[in-house]
């Protein structure tokens, strides 16, 4: 008589699955619910029209008008050049100031203090501020220019300076940035530099073979949360925009996001007033996705180099 040699799993195994699955289950609910139900959703709602009261069905035609719609162009090549330009900028800005303060002997809490108070200014007070501050009539910005006998630029009334206007908030208020640089940097270790220093190594070679390696987590933290949040640069465009444009909420008053000449519109904001303006809820879904493809690929991108990095290092 044959006796099967694959014996049934212990009850004991079973057991600690059962448990494994309930510690898990807050997790595993809290995905199903807030990401995988919301993406089948828009999935779904994206091959209707639906405006919240109606739904039909209409095929692909969601998608031929948005890959045929300029402003979906235009406001996708915004969003490119802020993950392009922007986020490296405000990455090389925040670690060159911590490199910084990290050295600085005398005053170093009050210039960390400094450098911090901007990331808790509310974000609509400081874009209107900054607004302001740029302001190429009153502003003090072009006033102290013009003592050096510089022509200030329109800032957010150009559409050739208002991406980099919004660069510059964005250093302006890259403290938390910062900070988290600078606990990385004061954690490498000090013996390292010390003997690279007995070794003859500068200061450019023990940033590119000790500072770096030693941080290149947090680097990486820092570039993919970088481009997650510009993907989905909101408020700055949409308050700059109005602010620098005049408009107002009065009745019969009407505002189009992404002045000047559409240079600040991004895709959140064209994805906003599809659905919440035109109430075209079909359509923003496509928006929606396009912006989650984009935000994962990016994000790929970006942890498929620096794992390339990890390993040549």
């Amino acid at each position: 008589m044959m006796v099967s040699t694959h014996a049934a799993p212990p009850r004991r195994w079973r057991g600690e699955g059962v448990r494994a699955l309930l510690w898990l289950s807050p997790w595993i609910i809290g995905v199903a619910v807030f990401f995988v139900y919301p993406l089948l959703s828009t999935v779904y709602f994206s091959f209707h029209r639906y405006d919240l009261f109606t739904l039909e069905f209409i095929g692909l035609d969601n998608y031929r008008y948005a890959f045929s719609d300029v402003r979906v162009l235009q406001s996708a090549l915004n969003t490119l050049w802020l993950v392009v330009f922007m986020v490296p900028a405000q990455v090389l800005f925040a670690l060159g100031v911590a490199q910084l303060l990290a050295k600085v002997k005398s005053g170093g809490g009050l210039l960390r203090t400094i450098f911090y108070l901007p990331s808790l200014v509310p974000t609509v007070a400081g874009t209107v501020a900054f607004v302001y501050l740029l302001n190429p009539a009153t502003g003090p910005v072009n006033q102290v220019l013009a003592w050096f006998g510089i022509t200030g630029p329109d800032w957010f009334g150009s559409a050739a300076w208002a991406k980099p206007s919004l660069t510059l908030l964005a250093l302006w208020g890259a403290g938390n940035l910062i900070m988290i640089f600078l606990a990385a940097l004061l954690d490498v270790p000090r013996h390292l530099y010390e003997a690279a220093e007995i070794d003859g190594a500068g200061a450019w070679r023990q940033f590119r073979s000790i500072t770096l390696p030693m941080i290149s987590p947090v680097l990486m933290f820092s570039a993919v949360t970088g481009v997650i949040y510009a993907v989905q640069y909101f408020t700055q465009a949409m308050i700059a925009s109005r602010v620098a444009s005049g408009a107002t909420d009065s009745a019969g008053s009407t505002f189009t996001p992404g002045y000047p000449d559409g240079s600040l519109l991004t895709l959140p904001q064209h994805l906003f007033h599809t659905g919440f303006r035109d109430w075209s809820m079909g359509l923003a879904c496509v928006h929606a996705l396009l912006l989650f493809a984009v935000a994962m690929a990016f994000t790929l991108i970006l942890l498929r180099q620096f794992s390339k990095a990890e390993v040549a290092s």
